[in-house]
């Protein structure tokens, strides 16, 4: 099993900075991507970034130029570096961990960490 935990969510006004952090920890072999998904009230859970072993990231469009996506092997880390926040980028942020097996995916998830962005 794989434990998922992020950490630095808060409270910024608009145009503010936050980085949120997310380590896994467990049976973590054979993790090919971690990444950032988001969730507003009443929305669906919308992916943000992710980035493979390799340090290939990518994003979605909406976050492109403003966030970045980092990662310490060494430490089992991602990190979401997060710049010019807006109102509308406020939501619980989850991380996920991915893992190919036999070319299945198996997801593992933290429990989220909420961000709020003020006007």
């Amino acid at each position: 099993q794989v434990q998922v935990v992020e950490s630095g969510g808060g409270l910024v006004q608009a145009g503010g900075s936050l980085r949120l952090s997310c380590t896994a920890s467990g049976n973590i072999d054979g993790i090919n991507a971690m990444g950032w998904y988001r969730q507003a009230p009443g929305k669906q859970r919308e992916w943000v970034a992710s980035i493979n072993t390799s340090g290939k990231s990518n994003y979605a469009e909406f976050v492109r130029g403003r966030f970045a996506i980092s990662r310490d092997n060494a430490k089992n880390t991602v990190y979401l570096e997060m710049n010019s926040l807006k109102p509308e980028d406020s939501a619980i942020y989850y991380c996920n961990a991915l893992r190919l097996k036999s070319g299945h995916p198996y997801e593992f998830w933290g429990q989220g960490t909420q961000v709020t962005v003020s006007s």
